[in-house]
């Protein structure tokens, strides 16, 4: 399977490949499967489905070379240390005569493979949908996405998976989604979820208004609008 890169505004040529296994039934039953699927567009709905529990896949935000105070959270040594003191002052015995894997040492903070597992899904919405955002006990038509677009990211053009939480990774690097791997058994996990409000107001400041219209009647006639 692969990306279509080309629907969103990342820069990208490239598509992102990923291998993934198909299971149940025999190998002519599976060929034919997969067969079936090829060169064929496969849309989130297909394979998630609201209020259902997912595993997010993905590298987390690159940190760089840290210290060992910032990077295991060691305490600082007292004012007077010599030579600094962000250090850990012990890094093991004279025997043996090595640094053990389990001492903290200075290196590479973030951007690690990590799995963030059972978050729940809110909503999947559709991309040409006008009405995306809009909810049974909220009836104002309008997109998921907020007044001014999202930070660092833009506007929401296409389908979009909404889940509780959060997850590894900064804005625009492509995320693996997958089955729960352990099904939970909580009644977090097992309820229905029915959204009541979506707030799409502005992420930069305040954010006092929902949509465009109702900034526009609340504001009157301003000069970057008047004729």
């Amino acid at each position: 399977a692969h990306t279509q890169v080309s629907k969103l505004n990342l820069r990208l040529k490239k598509a992102h490949i990923m291998e993934i296994q198909i299971n149940g039934g025999d190998i002519a039953s599976k060929v034919a499967f997969a067969t079936d699927l090829l060169e064929k567009q496969i849309s989130v709905d297909k394979v998630f489905e609201q209020s259902e529990m997912i595993d997010c896949i993905a590298a987390t935000k690159g940190k760089g070379f840290e210290g060992v105070t910032t990077r295991w959270g060691t305490r600082r040594l007292p004012r007077k240390t010599h030579k600094g003191l962000r250090k850990v002052a012990c890094i093991g015995a004279w025997h043996p005569a090595n640094v053990r894997f389990s001492v903290p040492r200075a290196g590479q903070n973030g951007y690690h493979h990590r799995t963030e597992m059972n978050k729940k899904i809110y909503r999947i919405g559709k991309g040409d949908d006008t009405k995306n955002a809009t909810t049974e006990f909220d009836l104002t038509q309008k997109t998921i996405t907020p007044m001014g677009g999202f930070p660092h990211y833009g506007v929401v053009t296409q389908d979009f998976v909404m889940i509780k939480g959060c997850c590894p990774g900064v804005r625009k690097r492509p995320i693996t989604l997958r089955k729960a791997l352990f099904s939970s058994t909580k009644r977090a996990a097992l309820e229905k979820i029915s959204l009541k409000f979506i707030d799409t107001s502005s992420k930069f400041g305040h954010g006092r208004f929902q949509t465009e219209e109702e900034k526009a009647k609340h504001m009157g006639t301003v000069k970057k609008t008047a004729k």
